[in-house]
């Protein structure tokens, strides 16, 4: 079946009309999926945003969406970017008969601009006519297993499943170009391609055929490179266990006169119910002969020609709870039986000294350097290299570099550290590089990584990537093991530090590097910036964990919390000292804050966790201990801030109060002015029984030649209550009874009968100067006097015996 047949559909013919709204928040599109194809938009959020059909009373939300059926649908993306919270899948089903199959892999990306920004999976299904398995054909590429944590250079990681009625198995992640020339998978499964956001899909396709009646869950092969190779394969699921009583074939074509090796790495073995499961075999196709060998032989020597292994599975013990389960990682290195001649330039090693150990100098490897058999060549600028017999197995390939800065002027702040990349011609890849990095007495080494942050090696979260960087001092002490996928920004080192990178897998070392940089010197000895994100666990620990921190040293981690967010710092491992001189301390404390928020030294409890509502530092502190180590491991989990809504709650209402008080001030302002505008009242004394209305009429007459009934002064706090309102609805006011005696020696006696605590009366317009001063009082003037007297204090001045009524009284209350 031709690859341009007009009948076999593709996502080549995926059609899209975009229609993209001027909205703030909103985004429109209008998607037209083509007949065969189907496209999943899924959230990979619980919160947060949504995709909406229809319009109107009609229009309905939701978290994800599946599109097919050739049908247009207007979709509204209710959030500024959507791109960030949803992902798109297009999906495309393949069928194979005995003969043929429905459709090959085409990729295709026309049409979808919109859709570029959001991250995308292109998955083509494929079902086989049992019990034949189907092909997919990678001749005119190749592909190249790699980490499941790691990425493609050009951004395209494709993905191998099978389906099985159990679950589905991961056969492996692949980038393009590689050693991979096709892959068989028994009944169903998929083939994905994952581009990240704004990345274009590269056009490409593959071949898809029926395939053979094979007896495991998949068959990859695979042609090895002439002269000097190696690399790498995984088992399925790593590094997660192989499944139960399944097997997995990998046949490798070998060039003539080439041999080839076989290496178990980074095995686990399960708990199996049966004695033992767990075996490799090997067929030479031309001798036709089958060996089996335990996993436990590291490393298989293999005659000349090609052959398959086959690594197959027992049936597990699930009751064991620590049983690891199968995995490993397979690598495959082949040779020439004829000398190979190699020249290498330092010039192009970025500044290394490198370094070739042949590692089994009874086996047939033979080195050479300027014609000279030598076991351990060191490579110089004149060195012409000859390597004969000789496979990866044989031979170790190292590299150090030293870099000192004297004068922090006059260093060169930024370096990058790059691993090189080796000549073919070399039977080896690097398997370390070092560089030696010295500042000067008052500074320091900052390194990042540029590739992304990293993570601490520990065993509650282990690496298992392509490669470790491991960090020491120059002297040899540990700092710590690390590899990508991590929270740690960047470390800062006041001291002289070796940094080495060591493979784990064969891979090409022109992906790897990281920046370094001298610094100013820093206050401790050690600082880590950390930056959790998401609700995933981190993990630290203190420098060279499980061994304890050197003698009087002191580490700070700056730990970064979002908003909205607290960190709950849970302490595992921990390992006091006995100290001989000074404390060994732990403290927790807010940036920007003076108060910590814990500490404790090595003679005091230490709690088992605690919580740091904002970004802090954590800082240890060793002593000079005369026994036990100081060291601790220190999980970070970032979770809602508990108390977040209610400090929001507080903070509304403390504005609402403030808002209240600013209109009761207000509102007194404005009482006051209205009480000016009304008319003048004053209230008097009334020595007879004659009662008068208040005003501008004047005093009575009675009594023209005394003014003993008349006060100079009244204490309004203990006469008047609520005037204007109630005094003038009143009517007639009778405040006190006769005057008897002098008013300069004798205060003014109120009977209880003409004084009523619950009494309204007005407030007086104005008071003579003279008179006996006011007394203070209580605020409220419905309390009841003592003794019904008013007692006059002789050396109260006015000011003092004025009352402070505060900015407003009660309705109708007088001032």
């Amino acid at each position: 079946m031709s690859l341009k047949e007009p009948g076999s559909v593709s996502l080549q013919l995926l059609l899209l009309t975009v229609i993209v709204s001027a909205i703030p928040g909103i985004q429109k599109l209008t998607i037209t999926p083509d007949h065969g194809t189907t496209i999943n938009i899924s959230s990979t959020k619980a919160k947060g945003c949504s995709v909406c059909t229809g319009s109107g009373n009609s229009q309905q939300c939701r978290t994800s969406l599946l599109l097919k059926n050739n049908t247009s649908v207007l979709l509204e993306f209710k959030c500024p970017k959507p791109e960030d919270v949803f992902r798109v899948e297009v999906v495309q089903n393949i069928e194979c008969s005995t003969s043929l199959c429905s459709s090959h892999i085409i990729q295709a990306d026309l049409g979808s601009l919109p859709l570029l920004e959001f991250p995308r999976r292109f998955t083509w299904n494929v079902k086989a006519f049992g019990p034949k398995a189907f092909k997919l054909d990678f001749t005119e590429t190749g592909l190249k297993q790699i980490n499941p944590s790691e990425d493609c250079p050009e951004k395209h990681t494709y993905i191998l499943q099978i389906y099985t009625t159990k679950g589905n198995i991961v056969v492996g992640k692949y980038c393009r170009v590689g050693d991979i020339i096709n892959a068989q998978i028994l009944n169903q499964g998929s083939f994905s391609l994952d581009v990240p956001a704004g990345q274009k899909l590269q056009r490409g396709q593959f071949h898809v055929s029926p395939g053979e009646e094979i007896k495991s869950l998949a068959k990859i092969s695979l042609t090895l490179p002439k002269g000097t190779s190696s690399l790498d394969l995984l088992s399925p699921n790593y590094p997660d266990s192989f499944p139960d009583n399944n097997v997995m074939e990998w046949y490798f074509r070998v060039p003539e006169n080439h041999k080839a090796s076989v290496q178990f790495l980074n095995l686990t073995q399960p708990q199996c119910l049966k004695n033992t499961a767990v075996e490799y075999k090997l067929s030479s196709t031309r001798g036709k002969r089958t060996s089996v060998w335990n996993l436990n032989n590291v490393l298989q020597e293999l005659k000349e020609g090609s052959f398959f292994v086959s690594l197959s599975n027992c049936e597990m013990d699930r009751r064991r709870a620590l049983s690891p389960g199968l995995s490993l990682n397979l690598r495959v290195s082949s040779r020439s039986n004829l000398p190979v001649t190699c020249k290498v330039d330092p010039s192009e090693t970025e500044g290394l000294d490198l370094y070739i150990h042949n590692l089994r100098p009874d086996s047939e490897c033979e080195m050479k350097m300027n014609s000279k058999t030598m076991r351990n060549i060191t490579v110089t600028s004149n060195s012409q290299l000859s390597f004969q017999g000789c496979s990866p197995g044989d031979v170790q390939v190292t590299a150090r570099r030293v870099i000192v800065c004297s004068h922090l002027k006059d260093c060169q702040k930024a370096l990058y550290l790059q691993v090189p990349v080796l000549p073919s011609c070399i039977p080896a890849s690097l398997s370390s590089v070092t560089w030696i990095l010295r500042p000067p007495q008052h500074g320091s080494v900052q390194i990042t990584s540029p590739t992304g942050y990293l993570k601490r090696d520990l065993p509650e979260q282990p690496c298992n990537d392509s490669f470790i960087i491991e960090m020491a001092e120059e002297d040899g002490h540990p700092i710590g093991r690390f590899c990508p996928q991590g929270a740690i920004q960047k470390v800062l080192i006041h001291t002289n530090v070796s940094v080495t990178w060591r493979a784990s897998m064969g891979i090409e070392g022109q992906k790897y590097g990281f920046a370094a940089a001298f610094e100013n010197k820093i206050s401790e000895k050690y600082i880590f910036y950390v930056s959790p994100l998401g609700d995933t666990p981190i993990f630290v620990a203190s420098p060279g964990w499980p061994v304890g921190m050197k003698d009087y040293s002191t580490i700070s981690w700056i730990v970064t919390v979002p908003e909205k967010k607290e960190a709950l710092l849970k302490f595992f491992n921990q390992s006091r000292p006995k100290c001989s001189e000074h404390h060994a301390t732990i403290v927790v404390q807010r940036i920007g804050k003076h108060e910590e928020d814990y500490s404790r030294r090595e003679d005091e409890e230490a709690k088992s966790e605690i919580t740091v509502p904002e970004s802090f530092y954590f800082n240890m502190s060793n002593c000079k201990p005369e026994r036990r180590d100081f060291g601790i491991i220190i999980k970070i989990t970032l979770q809602k801030r508990k108390n977040f809504v209610f400090t929001v709650i507080l903070s509304v209402v403390a504005v609402l109060l403030a808002v209240l008080v600013t209109v009761l001030v207000v509102v007194c302002i404005v009482i006051r002015k209205k009480k000016k505008e009304l008319s003048h009242q004053v209230s008097i004394y009334n020595s007879g029984d004659a009662n008068f209305l208040p005003g501008q009429n004047g005093l009575p007459n009675s009594e023209p030649d005394s003014e003993s009934h008349v006060y100079a002064s009244i204490d309004d706090t203990l006469v008047y209550t609520h005037l204007l309102k109630k005094g003038a609805d009143k009517g007639i006011y009778d405040a006190y009874q006769s005057f008897k005696g002098h008013k300069d020696s004798q205060s003014p006696v109120v009977s209880q009968e003409s004084y009523d605590g619950n009494q309204e009366v007005n407030e007086p317009h104005q008071f003579s100067s003279q008179g006996p001063p006011l007394p203070s009082r209580p605020l409220s003037h419905i309390q009841p006097l003592m003794g019904n007297e008013i007692y006059p204090l002789d050396n109260q001045s006015e000011e003092e015996g004025s009352p402070n009524l505060g900015p407003c009284s009660e309705e109708g209350g007088g001032n």
